[in-house]
């Protein structure tokens, strides 16, 4: 098995993702392993038509989504935002074959019960395709957090193109917010962003 290294670390043995997919899953078969794994904390399920993928995510990876998580929350309370998380709620379909359960998913302007925001933490190489996943899901904005930056994908009829800003929150500078994300303590770069958003 051929691992990418992220992020420069030397030795990422014990700091990888582990993912399972499998082929030609029937959707009752999927709803089955839904309901084995319970509600509870576990591995992440995800369902593109057929292909299963049982993720169980690594620290590094809980920590990058868990950091971004604060840093958006933190700028919805300094700048008024509505915005309601989610976290990894599942989020199915069976007339298009799809089921997903992202890093992170927000509504943004008041609850509802469809996400407009998907996170997706890309730590290691392989897996289902995440934007072909929340294309058929109807999701409006997908951020790909990988290698320190953050992509934005905006929803366009039947595909995803690539922006420069989010289209969900024009406000919201991702440099700024991405240059937080490898800082060792989640509450120091917490409170420093909450500073420059109050300058």
């Amino acid at each position: 098995m051929r691992v990418e290294q992220p992020w420069g670390y030397p030795d990422i043995s014990d700091r990888i993702d582990q993912r399972v997919c499998l082929h030609d899953v029937s959707w009752e078969d999927y709803e089955a392993v839904l309901r084995m794994r319970g509600e509870g904390a576990g591995p992440r399920i995800c369902y593109l038509e057929g292909e299963l993928e049982i993720m169980s995510p690594s620290r590094d990876h809980e920590s990058i989504k868990k950091l971004l998580a604060r840093l958006l929350e933190v700028y919805a309370l300094e700048t008024g935002l509505e915005l309601d998380g989610y976290g990894s709620m599942t989020i199915r379909e069976r007339p298009k074959e799809r089921g997903a359960e992202p890093d992170e998913c927000y509504a943004i302007g008041g609850p509802k019960e469809w996400p407009d925001l998907a996170i997706e933490v890309i730590w290691t190489q392989g897996g289902i395709d995440k934007l072909e996943l929340y294309r058929g899901l109807g999701v409006r904005e997908v951020w790909i957090v990988r290698d320190g930056r953050i992509e934005v994908h905006a929803l366009r009829a039947d595909r995803y193109e690539r922006v420069a800003a989010s289209e969900l929150l024009p406000g919201l500078d991702l440099r700024v917010l991405a240059g937080f994300l490898g800082a060792e303590s989640q509450t120091q770069a917490v409170r420093a962003y909450q500073q420059v958003l109050r300058k």
